[in-house]
Protein backbone atom coordinates (compact mmCIF):
# COMPACT_ATOMS: atom_id res chain seq x y z
CA UNK A 1 0.00 0.00 0.00
CA UNK A 2 1.07 2.94 -1.00
CA UNK A 3 0.90 5.70 2.26
CA UNK A 4 0.77 8.61 0.80
CA UNK A 5 -2.08 10.73 1.83
CA UNK A 6 -3.03 7.87 4.52
CA UNK A 7 -4.54 8.67 7.68
CA UNK A 8 -2.19 7.07 10.60
CA UNK A 9 -3.75 6.76 14.43
CA UNK A 10 -0.25 5.97 16.71
CA UNK A 11 -1.39 5.65 20.33
CA UNK A 12 1.17 6.51 22.73
CA UNK A 13 2.73 8.63 19.86
CA UNK A 14 3.88 11.82 22.03
CA UNK A 15 7.08 10.32 22.21
CA UNK A 16 9.77 7.32 22.68
CA UNK A 17 8.47 4.45 20.45
CA UNK A 18 5.40 5.93 19.38
CA UNK A 19 7.04 8.84 18.06
CA UNK A 20 9.83 7.07 15.96
CA UNK A 21 6.44 5.31 14.57
CA UNK A 22 5.06 8.48 13.69
CA UNK A 23 7.95 9.98 11.94
CA UNK A 24 8.78 7.03 10.16
CA UNK A 25 4.97 6.90 8.63
CA UNK A 26 4.77 10.43 7.79
CA UNK A 27 8.15 9.88 5.83
CA UNK A 28 6.51 7.26 3.96
CA UNK A 29 3.83 9.63 3.45
CA UNK A 30 1.00 9.51 6.02
CA UNK A 31 -0.32 12.04 8.11
CA UNK A 32 -1.06 11.63 11.54
CA UNK A 33 -3.14 11.70 14.40
CA UNK A 34 -1.30 11.60 18.11
CA UNK A 35 -3.24 10.21 20.60
CA UNK A 36 -2.08 10.27 24.17
CA UNK A 37 -2.52 11.22 27.77
CA UNK A 38 -3.15 14.90 28.28
CA UNK A 39 -0.18 14.83 30.39
CA UNK A 40 2.26 14.49 27.75
CA UNK A 41 0.52 17.36 25.65
CA UNK A 42 4.08 19.15 24.84
CA UNK A 43 6.12 16.20 23.87
CA UNK A 44 2.81 15.55 21.47
CA UNK A 45 2.97 19.12 20.43
CA UNK A 46 6.80 18.35 19.95
CA UNK A 47 6.19 15.04 17.57
CA UNK A 48 3.09 17.03 15.53
CA UNK A 49 5.97 19.74 14.93
CA UNK A 50 8.28 17.06 13.88
CA UNK A 51 5.68 15.49 11.58
CA UNK A 52 4.88 18.82 10.07
CA UNK A 53 8.82 18.91 9.33
CA UNK A 54 8.45 16.07 7.43
CA UNK A 55 6.26 17.79 5.35
CA UNK A 56 2.70 15.80 6.44
CA UNK A 57 -0.39 16.98 8.72
CA UNK A 58 -0.60 16.06 12.43
CA UNK A 59 -3.33 16.07 15.30
CA UNK A 60 -3.08 15.07 18.73
CA UNK A 61 -5.84 13.77 20.41
CA UNK A 62 -6.11 13.45 24.02
CA UNK A 63 -6.57 9.63 24.62
CA UNK A 64 -6.75 7.53 27.50
CA UNK A 65 -6.90 3.86 25.78
CA UNK A 66 -8.64 2.35 28.43
CA UNK A 67 -11.80 4.44 28.18
CA UNK A 68 -13.68 3.36 24.93
CA UNK A 69 -15.37 6.93 24.49
CA UNK A 70 -12.16 8.57 24.02
CA UNK A 71 -10.85 5.79 21.60
CA UNK A 72 -14.28 6.04 19.66
CA UNK A 73 -13.46 10.87 19.88
CA UNK A 74 -10.27 9.48 18.86
CA UNK A 75 -11.24 7.88 15.38
CA UNK A 76 -13.81 10.38 15.05
CA UNK A 77 -11.51 13.19 15.36
CA UNK A 78 -9.07 11.02 11.78
CA UNK A 79 -12.26 11.03 10.30
CA UNK A 80 -13.41 14.47 10.87
CA UNK A 81 -9.79 16.19 10.21
CA UNK A 82 -8.21 13.84 7.63
CA UNK A 83 -11.74 11.63 6.16
CA UNK A 84 -11.25 8.41 7.60
CA UNK A 85 -8.85 5.91 9.33
CA UNK A 86 -6.02 4.32 6.89
CA UNK A 87 -4.17 2.75 9.46
CA UNK A 88 -3.72 2.14 13.61
CA UNK A 89 -0.51 1.73 15.37
CA UNK A 90 -1.68 0.14 19.14
CA UNK A 91 1.73 1.60 20.66
CA UNK A 92 0.68 2.83 24.45
CA UNK A 93 2.23 0.91 26.73
CA UNK A 94 3.24 0.48 30.17
CA UNK A 95 5.79 -1.33 32.47
CA UNK A 96 5.88 -2.46 35.96
CA UNK A 97 8.05 -4.46 37.85
CA UNK A 98 7.10 -6.66 41.11
CA UNK A 99 7.04 -10.61 41.69
CA UNK A 100 4.29 -11.99 41.86
CA UNK A 101 4.18 -12.56 45.80
CA UNK A 102 4.92 -9.27 46.05
CA UNK A 103 2.82 -7.32 43.34
CA UNK A 104 -0.50 -5.48 44.23
CA UNK A 105 -3.58 -6.09 42.31
CA UNK A 106 -3.94 -2.68 41.07
CA UNK A 107 -0.65 -3.23 39.07
CA UNK A 108 -1.77 -5.92 37.48
CA UNK A 109 -4.96 -4.01 36.10
CA UNK A 110 -3.17 -0.93 35.14
CA UNK A 111 -0.31 -2.94 32.62
CA UNK A 112 -3.28 -5.38 31.55
CA UNK A 113 -5.44 -2.42 30.75
CA UNK A 114 -3.21 -0.40 28.79
CA UNK A 115 -1.03 -2.80 27.64
CA UNK A 116 -3.83 -5.38 26.44
CA UNK A 117 -7.77 -4.47 26.86
CA UNK A 118 -6.50 -0.41 25.69
CA UNK A 119 -5.02 -2.40 22.52
CA UNK A 120 -8.80 -3.91 22.28
CA UNK A 121 -10.69 -1.08 22.65
CA UNK A 122 -8.87 1.20 20.45
CA UNK A 123 -8.87 -1.42 17.75
CA UNK A 124 -12.84 -1.63 18.37
CA UNK A 125 -13.34 1.70 17.95
CA UNK A 126 -11.71 2.31 14.51
CA UNK A 127 -12.60 -1.24 12.51
CA UNK A 128 -15.65 0.24 11.26
CA UNK A 129 -13.64 3.02 9.61
CA UNK A 130 -10.64 0.56 8.91
CA UNK A 131 -12.95 -1.52 6.58
CA UNK A 132 -14.30 1.78 4.59
CA UNK A 133 -11.04 1.64 3.13
CA UNK A 134 -9.81 -0.51 0.07
CA UNK A 135 -7.19 -1.44 2.51
CA UNK A 136 -6.44 -1.27 6.08
CA UNK A 137 -3.20 -1.87 8.77
CA UNK A 138 -3.34 -2.49 12.14
CA UNK A 139 -0.12 -2.44 13.90
CA UNK A 140 0.30 -3.90 17.37
CA UNK A 141 3.70 -3.67 19.62
CA UNK A 142 4.32 -6.39 21.06
CA UNK A 143 7.75 -7.41 22.42
CA UNK A 144 10.61 -9.96 22.94
CA UNK A 145 8.69 -10.25 26.25
CA UNK A 146 6.08 -11.70 24.27
CA UNK A 147 7.97 -14.66 23.28
CA UNK A 148 9.71 -15.41 26.68
CA UNK A 149 8.83 -14.76 30.08
CA UNK A 150 10.58 -13.01 32.16
CA UNK A 151 10.97 -12.48 36.29
CA UNK A 152 9.67 -9.66 37.61
CA UNK A 153 7.79 -9.16 34.99
CA UNK A 154 4.51 -11.81 34.53
CA UNK A 155 2.01 -9.15 34.16
CA UNK A 156 4.01 -7.37 31.80
CA UNK A 157 4.85 -10.27 29.61
CA UNK A 158 1.12 -12.00 30.26
CA UNK A 159 0.03 -8.53 28.36
CA UNK A 160 2.83 -8.76 25.27
CA UNK A 161 2.43 -12.75 24.78
CA UNK A 162 -1.60 -11.66 24.50
CA UNK A 163 -1.12 -8.97 21.86
CA UNK A 164 0.25 -11.73 19.48
CA UNK A 165 -2.76 -13.93 20.25
CA UNK A 166 -5.15 -10.46 19.89
CA UNK A 167 -3.31 -10.04 16.39
CA UNK A 168 -3.49 -13.30 15.03
CA UNK A 169 -7.46 -13.88 15.98
CA UNK A 170 -8.01 -10.10 14.33
CA UNK A 171 -6.14 -10.66 11.57
CA UNK A 172 -8.73 -14.10 11.06
CA UNK A 173 -11.51 -11.73 11.38
CA UNK A 174 -10.97 -8.70 9.10
CA UNK A 175 -9.01 -10.56 6.77
CA UNK A 176 -12.01 -10.57 4.66
CA UNK A 177 -12.08 -6.89 4.60
CA UNK A 178 -8.15 -6.73 3.35
CA UNK A 179 -7.33 -5.19 6.64
CA UNK A 180 -3.73 -6.73 7.56
CA UNK A 181 -3.37 -7.16 10.90
CA UNK A 182 0.26 -7.63 12.59
CA UNK A 183 2.45 -7.01 15.43
CA UNK A 184 6.26 -6.13 16.11
CA UNK A 185 8.12 -7.08 18.94
CA UNK A 186 10.73 -4.51 19.70
CA UNK A 187 14.36 -5.65 21.78
CA UNK A 188 16.28 -3.45 23.88
CA UNK A 189 14.81 0.13 23.01
CA UNK A 190 16.64 2.92 24.56
CA UNK A 191 13.35 5.05 26.02
CA UNK A 192 11.86 6.12 28.89
CA UNK A 193 10.40 2.62 29.90
CA UNK A 194 14.20 1.32 29.87
CA UNK A 195 15.63 4.41 31.50
CA UNK A 196 12.71 4.95 34.09
CA UNK A 197 11.91 1.49 35.18
CA UNK A 198 13.73 -1.17 34.01
CA UNK A 199 17.54 -0.34 34.21
CA UNK A 200 16.68 0.57 38.25
CA UNK A 201 15.52 -2.89 38.68
CA UNK A 202 18.46 -3.94 36.95
CA UNK A 203 20.63 -2.14 39.55
CA UNK A 204 21.48 1.09 37.95
CA UNK A 205 20.99 4.06 40.36
CA UNK A 206 22.24 7.29 38.51
CA UNK A 207 22.64 8.33 35.10
CA UNK A 208 26.05 6.55 35.16
CA UNK A 209 25.09 3.52 36.60
CA UNK A 210 22.22 3.39 34.38
CA UNK A 211 24.34 3.46 31.31
CA UNK A 212 26.69 1.38 32.60
CA UNK A 213 24.04 -1.10 32.89
CA UNK A 214 22.39 -0.87 29.79
CA UNK A 215 25.58 -1.54 28.05
CA UNK A 216 26.36 -4.47 29.88
CA UNK A 217 22.67 -5.49 29.32
CA UNK A 218 23.52 -5.06 25.73
CA UNK A 219 26.60 -6.38 25.20
CA UNK A 220 25.65 -9.86 26.98
CA UNK A 221 22.13 -10.11 25.40
CA UNK A 222 22.10 -8.49 21.74
CA UNK A 223 24.43 -10.71 18.62
CA UNK A 224 24.10 -8.00 16.62
CA UNK A 225 26.08 -5.40 19.88
CA UNK A 226 24.02 -2.53 19.71
CA UNK A 227 20.55 -1.46 21.52
CA UNK A 228 17.61 -0.92 18.98
CA UNK A 229 16.51 2.91 17.92
CA UNK A 230 12.73 3.91 17.68
CA UNK A 231 13.83 4.51 14.11
CA UNK A 232 14.28 0.68 14.02
CA UNK A 233 10.67 0.22 15.54
CA UNK A 234 9.22 2.70 13.01
CA UNK A 235 10.55 1.21 10.10
CA UNK A 236 8.97 -2.41 10.79
CA UNK A 237 5.73 -0.35 11.14
CA UNK A 238 6.10 1.20 7.74
CA UNK A 239 6.76 -2.18 6.06
CA UNK A 240 3.59 -3.75 7.57
CA UNK A 241 2.13 -0.92 6.65
CA UNK A 242 3.31 -0.97 3.25
CA UNK A 243 2.89 -4.74 2.42
CA UNK A 244 -0.41 -6.33 0.96
CA UNK A 245 0.28 -10.04 1.94
CA UNK A 246 1.31 -9.93 5.29
CA UNK A 247 -1.29 -10.77 8.13
CA UNK A 248 -1.18 -12.03 11.47
CA UNK A 249 2.82 -12.30 11.87
CA UNK A 250 4.89 -10.82 14.85
CA UNK A 251 7.89 -9.65 13.65
CA UNK A 252 11.05 -9.21 16.22
CA UNK A 253 13.09 -5.84 16.15
CA UNK A 254 16.04 -7.03 18.19
CA UNK A 255 19.39 -7.14 16.91
CA UNK A 256 19.23 -11.30 16.96
CA UNK A 257 18.65 -11.02 20.71
CA UNK A 258 15.11 -13.04 20.30
CA UNK A 259 14.43 -15.25 17.43
CA UNK A 260 11.55 -16.95 15.90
Amino acid sequence: MDLTEKTAIVTGGARGIGRGIALELAKAGANIVVADLPAVADDAAETCKRVEGEGRKALFVQTNVREFADCQAMAQAAVDTFGGVDILVNNAGVVHVAAVAMMEESDWDRVIGVNLTGMFLASKACIPHLVQRDAGRIVNLSSMAGKKGAPGLAHYCTTKFGVIGFTQSLALELAGANVTVNAICPGEVDSAMWRDVLLPALGGQGEEAQQAAFDRFIKDRVPLGRPQSVEDIGQAAVFLCQADNITGESINVTGGSEMG
